[in-house]
């Protein structure tokens, strides 16, 4: 036996030995409403809505505050009072960790972006209503993925990149041994890469997720970098290197390209409905009882089913609701706003399961992709301005909190050992959702207390002014023509990729990536595959490492985070 073979089996029993050293039983389980739980995670929830709703203000992203609200679960319980002491557990870490990035999520992404939609179009006295509807919106989101995780479509063993990061760093703080080793230099190597303009984000997920579905992103995030500046040049701590400019001629400009400005939506259009053809058939495929992995977790094709089913009529509920209290029946007939009702229902639906499985396989949610893509949609049926503005932040409101939950529920499946205890399981992802309900509780609460204050600065999302451009600018028959034909080759790349989302990631990476991020996912990937060639057992390894690269990165964009509060 070789020094790699050895150092992998003892990296399995070691995570044997954890698994057993925390094992507990389904009524060992802590609960949310345990007063020190409770308090604690209240507390926590507000730091990650002020840091979330700053950073989003500000650059446009939410930071991943999931590890930081476990770390400080961890070293609360290291202060000498009786009632912090439970805290040693790493199940009411988990339980404080959830809280936190639920408010942190569901602050920024959820609320605070939608009401900002119509406010900047010039109707402050939608804030309201519109807040009201993207809460409701954000629950349902999170609990169709509650009764939907470890289904077919959604299984626990699926990667969920952030959620495997979290249980690693909770179980390293808790036990020590050869896998903290490992998570604590891929930590370092997060940071300092970080630090010197390398996203580090990336390549923990590339090593953690599906190498297909990254690769269809990083090419994505290459060409459009390409695309975009008309070079091909890096910049790494503060130095560019550039090794061919001009590429597609002197005169070329992406920005002023209707065909190249289009290439992602596109896709991501014909991506999408391969990716619902390909859900369908999950959907109904004939299921065999007790032999899927689904059933040992406790979550069948007909759980899923009914999930999405009343997801379904509870996004038809609060369209109807938006639309009777936003006075969209001003706005159109009967039959235009019966129209749009099931539109924005269909869209919440469609967002929220394309944002789902792109989050499980690479950790991304391409919430603003999805949302936008659908605002382009609602704009070639002919809906009026304001039902429009509507549309765009109720689509946007669905999907973050879908993705954070797969997370955290990922983190916890880990930690209450993968699935061995069924009843255990579902008594831990339940109060797991109690706590992201409780997070949501603490988000709605502080953007209604703040989001006036910041829209009376002028302060919005970023993102809130491509919604308002794209709305006044109008939709023309050049743009669907684009979208048309863009949308073959974004179906074909889906098809090709089989079940790892392929499409879709190639859309999203040309939406939101740049050169460096195509690079940097490239390389890791030649790494992984390059090492993991003649042993595939190493991959585990690579799976802690890279779980470490996501912590540092994390760590690193909230202390930054964090020192830009302090500064303002």
């Amino acid at each position: 036996m070789n020094n790699t073979e050895s150092k992998q089996n003892n990296i399995l029993l070691e995570e044997q030995k954890e698994i057993d050293r925390h094992k507990i039983t389904a009524d060992q389980m802590p609960k949310v409403k345990e007063p020190a739980v409770f308090v604690v995670a209240i507390i926590v929830a507000i730091l990650g809505c002020i840091v979330g709703l700053q950073v989003q203000i500000h650059t446009g992203t939410t930071p991943d505050t999931s590890i930081v609200g476990a770390i400080f679960a961890i070293l609360i319980a290291q202060i000498p009072l009786r009632w912090l002491k439970p805290f040693k557990n790493i199940h009411r870490q988990n339980l404080v960790q959830t809280t936190i990035s639920g408010a942190t999520f569901a602050s920024a992404n959820c609320m605070f972006l939608t009401m900002g939609i119509p406010v900047i179009m010039g109707w402050p006295q939608l804030m309201v209503p519109m807040l009201i509807g993207a809460t409701l919106a954000t629950i349902v989101d999170a609990t169709i993925l509650y009764k939907s995780f470890g289904s077919p479509m959604f299984p626990a063993e699926g990667a969920w990149p952030p959620g495997i990061a979290v249980a690693e760093s909770i179980y390293a703080m808790a036990d020590k041994g050869k896998r903290a080793l490992l998570l604590l230099v891929g930590s370092v190597a997060g940071w300092i890469g970080a630090m010197i303009g390398i996203p580090m984000d990336l390549v923990g997920v590339v090593w953690v997720g599906s190498l297909v579905a990254m690769g269809a992103f990083g090419v994505g995030a290459l060409l459009k970098g390409i695309l975009s500046t008309n070079e091909f040049s890096l910049t790494f701590a503060g130095h560019t290197g550039t090794f061919a400019t001009d590429i597609f001629g002197s005169d070329f400009s992406f920005a002023d390209s209707v065909s190249l400005s289009y290439l992602g939506h596109g896709a991501m259009i014909g991506a999408g409905i391969i990716s619902l053809l390909q859900c369908a058939r999950i959907l109904f495929k004939k299921e065999e009882n007790g032999t899927s992995a689904a059933s040992r977790f406790g979550t069948s094709l007909s759980d899923m089913k009914n999930a999405l089913s009343k997801g379904f009529i509870a996004y038809i509920v609060i369209a109807i609701g938006l639309a009777i209290a936003t006075g969209l029946y001003y706005e159109m007939g009967i039959v235009k706003l019966i129209a749009w009702v099931i539109f924005a229902a269909v869209a919440a639906l469609v967002s929220e399961l394309i944002v789902g499985v792109s989050a499980m396989h690479s950790g991304w949610f391409p919430g603003f992709a999805t949302a936008l893509l659908f605002l382009i949609i609602g704009m070639m049926i002919g809906f009026p301005t304001l039902p429009l503005a509507i549309l765009a932040g109720f689509t946007a409101a669905t999907g973050p909190a879908f993705s954070d939950m797969g997370n955290d529920l990922k983190a916890g499946w880990i930690l209450r050992g993968k699935g061995a205890d069924m009843e255990l399981e579902k008594v831990g992802r339940k109060q797991q959702y109690y706590a992201e309900l409780l997070g949501f509780g603490v988000a709605f609460v502080m953007v209604a207390i703040f989001a006036k204050g910041y829209f009376n600065q002028g302060m919005f999302a970023p993102i809130n002014f491509v919604y308002q451009s794209t709305i006044e600018a109008g939709s023309t028959v050049e743009v669907m023509k684009w979208l048309a034909i863009w949308a073959i080759p974004g179906a074909l790349i889906q098809l090709l990729g089989g079940n790892h989302q392929a499409g879709i990631l190639f859309a999203t990476g040309f939406l939101v990536g740049w050169t460096e991020a195509g690079v940097v996912i490239l390389i890791a990937i030649s790494i992984r595959a390059i090492v993991i060639h003649k042993n595939p057992e190493r991959d585990s390894i690579f799976a802690i490492l890279g779980a470490g690269a996501l912590v540092g990165s994390a760590l690193r964009d909230f202390s930054t985070s964090m020192l830009g509060l302090f500064k303002k």
